[in-house]
């Protein structure tokens, strides 16, 4: 019976050690299944939730938000202006405001030719922009006109120094077309709002009136008027400098351009031709044979001449003059003082013309090294003339 009892207790003994150790091996094997079907799922929804994420990132990313807007809601991200005053307090006035801008530099020893000017943009509903280049504003407040327009001022500055910086595409981006002009255009006979009209059923993205022969100083042929056209895009003389142009010409002068005393612009041409502005380069000599880089399509259609509105060109010397209200103060009037302010004001306009020469070949240079080093760049007008060497533009 003893050792019957013991066989029995020893079978036991075994029987539990065999149990246990078979239900830890379930438990664990139990264990390693649900540890891994869990890493499973939790690797399914981290990759889930990632592809979630980057399907909004991506959608935020294709949002192109401006610079340092990125930390606000893009319903509060204001990202143009305009040049409309508003009152300090109450609604501002309902105007029949055009949709496009008029902005010229300006001296007061052009004050009578400026009024004519800025009357005949301001009846066609124009926003009017002044830039004094002068410094002198306060002697145009005797026009009613001059509390309506705006007035900015900087000492001996171009066109092209205000533009840069007054003129960003943003803040003109409510307006159809930029019209950026000199002071010396006479506009008898010319109207603004037919010319836009003109513009627009052109399909002109650049463009100028043509200058009256006879009356105006012309660079070039291109620019001149043809009295029984409405508009054109070439000439077909020869250029007065050795380039003869016809139906072939594909490039300026011939084709494709226009000068730079009375640019208009489109708005999606000036954002283009605002950052070709460069910065220092306050002259721009050069600008306008690139123009065509900025026509959105094909130069040879979207830049033109519009004959039907024309202007004159005076060709008056501004920038480099001697101010002749500090030659008055002085009181010297003897004819030796009268000859030395004059061989002066030579001078300095030959100064003039030297930076404006000296800024052009900065320009070609920069273009050129811009286009080589520029790997994502194609040149869609590469064209012999506009490289270095070109006769378009004469030597000084």
């Amino acid at each position: 019976m003893t050792s019957i009892f013991r066989d029995q207790k020893g079978w036991r003994t075994c029987f539990r050690s065999n149990f246990f150790y078979a239900a830890s091996l379930f438990f664990l094997a139990f264990f390693i299944w649900s540890t891994t079907i869990t890493q499973q799922n939790k690797e399914k929804l981290l990759k889930w939730s990632l592809q979630g994420n980057i399907s909004n990132l991506t959608a935020c990313e294709n949002e192109c938000r401006p610079p340092g807007s990125e930390m606000l809601p893009k319903g509060i991200v204001a990202s143009t202006s305009n040049l409309e005053r508003r009152p300090l307090w109450g609604s501002p006035k309902k105007t029949t405001t055009s949709k496009s801008l008029f902005a010229v530099a300006v001296g007061i020893k052009q004050k009578e030719n400026v009024d004519k000017m800025v009357q005949k943009f301001l009846e066609s509903n124009f926003v009017v922009m002044l830039f004094h280049y002068d410094g002198i504003v306060d002697e145009w407040k005797d026009f009613e006109w001059s509390s309506s327009v705006i007035h900015v001022s900087a000492d001996n500055q171009t066109k092209w120094w205000f533009a840069k910086r007054f003129l960003h595409p943003d803040i003109v981006a409510e307006y159809d077309y930029i019209f950026l002009w000199d002071e010396d255009l006479g506009v008898d006979n010319f109207h603004p709002q037919r010319y836009v009209s003109i513009v627009k059923e052109e399909g002109f993205e650049i463009s100028q009136p043509a200058l009256e022969i006879g009356l105006s100083e012309v660079h070039h042929l291109i620019t001149a008027r043809w009295k029984r056209s409405k508009v054109h895009r070439r000439t077909y003389k020869r250029d007065g400098k050795g380039i003869q142009c016809d139906d072939n010409s594909s490039a300026p002068p011939c084709t494709g351009w226009i000068e730079v005393m009375a640019p208009v612009f489109s708005r999606a041409a000036w954002r283009c031709v605002w950052y070709m502005i460069q910065n220092d380069l306050i002259h721009a000599w050069g600008l306008d044979i690139r123009l065509g880089y900025c026509a959105q399509g094909d130069r040879t259609k979207s830049i033109g001449v519009v004959d039907a509105e024309y202007i004159v060109h005076y060709g008056l010397p501004t920038l480099g003059e001697p101010d002749k209200a500090k030659l008055a103060s002085s009181g010297d009037n003897s004819e030796e003082k009268k000859e030395a302010s004059k061989s002066n004001a030579i001078n300095k306009r030959i100064e003039v013309r030297r930076q404006s020469y000296n800024e052009y070949k900065v320009f070609k240079r920069r273009w050129k090294k811009a286009g080589e080093t520029d790997e994502c760049w194609t040149d869609l007008y590469p064209d012999e003339l506009l490289k270095d060497g070109s006769s378009i533009w004469p030597l000084m």
